[in-house]
């Protein structure tokens, strides 16, 4: 199977208060996935993945605007109100599962790079994000680290439950971009799964991850996850999909940071519409405040995202839509000198991504 997404845009963060924090530019993100399957003898099942991304060619080492995202760095600072470009090489991974009977199966999971039993599926798959362009501002909680240099991931499957523990790099990617960063597997993650219908999918999660910031390689993270992800096929390519997810960081010694994630896309054969709202509470330390407040202030920050596009044409079993989206964002009064008042942000995109194909899934 290939997969992917390319949203050709303009981007203007915080377009209300030109003066303060933002940016506003032309940009291109973008992901492709490859992945393949074959079963091994009766009961076995090999799989591969993979997963590239153009962003550190087209975004550069910056990334691209967004206000009050925050997480990685570039030539030695860190980046703030922007999406870091996601490496050329997001995901490489192969797994095996074997099935004992047809409620009961062990698999293992072995990537470099890939992603560890920690968090619900990343927003770039999630079925109610995918028109969405940008990345939640709770990235870093919700996301947890979907990109990691060396996972192994060991579970099992009985019935509708999977429990699955992983040991990983806790390092978050580097500035090279184009690289291999170096395999620690230093942190640890566990997940316990529930899938009660075709339609739900919930998981939570934890983790210890060590070191994730290059610029504060003395801090560690406990990171707590939980999510409800639901899906209606309702025939004729009229999906509804939602996700409600929430996540925590916490630091030893301080309190821990909450994360809270509603989003949902309805999609009317070329039509969609689609709406994110976040709740995230960062730090002055992470949005790069000092010394105007001190480090381990904390400020609760809101985000909405209204957005909708229409299918132009399909070639090939390609398509080609048109869309736009507006975000306001809700920060305390007392960040007004830095983003100024009621910040907002709009978006008008091309996105060029596959049609939806019908699969053979027999297996025997």
């Amino acid at each position: 199977m290939v997969h992917g997404s390319i949203f050709l845009r303009y981007d203007n963060q915080n377009f209300n208060n030109d003066d303060k924090r933002g940016d506003s530019r032309f940009d291109a993100p973008t992901w492709f996935m490859f992945m393949g399957q074959r079963k091994v003898g009766e009961k076995g099942l090999f799989h591969f993945s993979s997963m590239l991304s153009l962003d550190p060619v087209i975004e550069g080492g910056k990334g691209y605007p967004l206000l009050f995202q925050t997480g990685e760095s570039y030539k030695g600072k860190p980046l703030i109100d922007r999406q870091h470009p996601h490496d050329l090489f997001s995901e490489l991974s192969v797994s095996y599962a074997h099935a004992f009977t047809n409620d009961m199966e062990a698999f293992i999971y072995i990537a470099y790079p890939g992603e560890p039993a920690l968090g619900p599926v990343t927003f770039m798959h999630r079925p109610s994000s995918l028109d969405n362009p940008n990345s939640p501002i709770s990235h870093h909680w919700v996301d947890a680290t979907h990109i990691s240099f060396g996972v192994v991931t060991a579970g099992v499957r009985a019935g509708k439950f999977k429990l699955e523990g992983s040991s990983f790099t806790g390092r978050e990617p580097n500035e090279d971009r184009y690289g291999f960063d170096k395999p620690r597997f230093d942190s640890w993650s566990g997940r316990l799964s529930f899938n009660p219908s075709m339609n739900w999918a919930l998981q939570v999660s934890h983790g210890y991850v060590k070191s994730p910031e290059e610029l504060h390689p003395d801090e560690n993270i406990n990171k707590t996850t939980a999510s409800a992800i639901y899906s209606l096929d309702m025939g004729n390519e009229n999906r509804f999909n939602a996700t409600v997810l929430w996540g925590m960081n916490k630091q030893k010694a301080h309190d821990g940071e909450n994360a809270f994630m509603a989003e949902g896309a309805w999609r009317m054969r070329k039509a969609a519409i689609y709406t994110r709202y976040e709740f995230t509470e960062k730090s002055a330390e992470e949005l790069v405040l000092e010394p105007t407040f001190e480090e381990h202030n904390v400020f609760g920050i809101h985000a909405l995202t209204l957005g909708a596009n229409y299918d132009l044409l399909e070639l090939h079993k390609t398509r080609l839509a048109v869309g736009a989206q507006w975000c306001y964002y809700g920060a305390p009064e007392t960040l007004n000198t830095f983003y100024g008042k009621d910040p907002m942000a709009i978006q008008v995109y091309l996105r060029i991504y596959p049609a939806l194909m019908k699969m053979n899934m027999n297996m025997k």
